[in-house]
């Protein structure tokens, strides 16, 4: 009896989903409902203690930390220095307006890691200039909504962070894992981009011979330098101490936070309006993120209390599902849940029921964890409701419509797709580095 009242939690809280309602009251209401439902007045004795367990964890004060550092690093205008410093650096080439857009979008990943302001920024910045330049608002879209996720994957990135509490793994190897996989997409993305440029070159033009003169005249060794050299500082300070041994995930995100601030006050950008901003947007999404957690800790502990995990086991082996065919049949799900629903809620109700299986299956935490976060990334860019591409659409010129951005990042899914078989065939590809580093 109590695998049908798990089936029906699942079922509940999915129909409730579809309709929009709230993630975390879905999750929350629905399984304080049932739970006392099926449990008694006894349930409400120990949701809280399970709540307080996850408000004490050490390891989630990362994340306001580094949405606190890629927020400041916004606001001191890092971000539009490096569009512009890079575009005119590679904008003698075919394609280099998209190129320097990827390797922007990969910097930006490795010292923010901030989706939203990342696709935003280049969005205003570089969009109406790829078109002015005559590149096809497909492509310059796409490569623009592709490049902005690379946060998700390349550390520090908060998905990292979640999967890493969720997963029981710790969050250095999961950021250490997700280096080449995430090094990898930038590549494969450069490669598209290089390819367009070589057969389809009057889709991606290069810059005017006068601009690029203009900049090399304009003191081009200190641009760079400015550009470049301080925030490779602050992303070796920040992943070389986690690398190294030095500091925890959540120190090094303070060292993070710290340095993003000095970098802004270096800069001029530090003051009271900008820091109001950057605090009152850190504290939404932090918000955000531990309401959906709490509501999701509520959900595994009726879930679980109700043997839905156990439910959930006996199928799989009545199925005969061997551990890589559960693990396609995982990643198809989840594949299909991003159209639908954000990353958070797919790691906080998905990931949780799922883990004890592979665990029993005995498959690799750390190789797993960075499949997941290579899958969630996609959900930012398949539509009909990936963030990315709201987040652009939103900024993007009139002359960009939808269906532009819709069928140019097409491509830009089919890499990420390719990405993740990669690492599927070569697991090497996500668990040596952490293996040689701590050897």
């Amino acid at each position: 009896m109590s695998g049908v009242w798990a089936l029906g939690l699942f079922l509940m809280v999915f129909i409730l989903l579809l309709t929009g309602y709230p993630v975390a009251f879905t999750l929350g209401g629905a399984s304080v409902l049932i739970g006392a439902a099926v449990f008694g007045t006894d349930f409400f004795n120990l949701l809280p203690l399970r709540v307080w367990g996850i408000m004490e964890n050490y390891l989630l004060i990362a994340v306001p930390l580094f949405v606190f550092m890629g927020m400041m690093l916004e606001k001191s205008g890092i971000a539009s220095e490096l569009l512009e410093t890079m575009g005119l650096l590679f904008g003698r080439l075919r394609g280099g307006l998209a190129i320097s857009v990827v390797v922007v979008g990969a910097l930006l990943a490795a010292s923010t890691g901030i989706v939203g302001a990342t696709v935003v920024t280049m969005g205003l910045l570089s969009l109406p200039t790829m078109l002015r330049r005559g590149y096809d608002p497909r492509l310059a879209s796409a490569t623009i909504a592709a490049s902005g996720t690379l946060g998700q994957i390349i550390p520090p990135s908060i998905v990292l962070v979640l999967l890493g509490s969720v997963m029981n793994v710790p969050v250095g190897d999961m950021f250490m894992g997700a280096l080449l996989p995430g090094i990898l997409l930038v590549w494969l993305y450069l490669m598209w981009i290089v390819i367009i440029a070589l057969f389809r070159g009057d889709r991606v033009p290069a810059m005017p011979a006068g601009e690029l003169a203009a900049f090399r005249a304009g003191g081009t060794l200190k641009r760079i330098f400015s550009a470049l050299v301080l925030p490779l500082l602050l992303i070796i300070a920040v992943l070389g101490s986690i690398f190294a041994g030095v500091a925890s995930p959540t120190e090094a995100a303070g060292i993070g936070a710290l340095g993003a601030t000095l970098l802004t006050v270096l800069r001029g950008k530090f003051n009271l309006e900008n820091l109001g901003a950057v605090t009152r947007e850190t504290t939404f999404l932090t918000a955000l993120v531990f309401m959906i957690l709490v509501g999701a800790t509520a959900f595994g502990l009726v879930f679980r209390g109700m043997d839905g995990d156990r439910l959930l086991i006996d199928l799989i082996e009545a199925s005969n599902l061997s551990p890589m065919g559960f693990l396609m049949l995982v990643m198809g799900v989840i594949f299909v849940a991003g159209f639908f629903i954000d990353f958070i809620e797919i790691t906080f109700i998905i990931v949780p029921i799922v883990m004890p299986i592979f665990t029993r299956m005995g498959v690799d935490p750390l190789w797993l964890g960075i499949l997941l976060a290579l899958n969630l990334q996609t959900s930012f860019l398949t539509p009909p409701f990936g963030f990315a591409l709201f987040y652009l659409k939103g900024v993007a010129p009139p002359e960009i419509k939808t269906t532009h951005i819709y069928r140019g990042i097409v491509p830009f899914i089919i890499i990420q797709i390719i990405t993740l078989i990669l690492v599927v065939l070569y697991p090497e590809i996500a668990t040596w580095l952490p293996v040689a580093i701590r050897n």
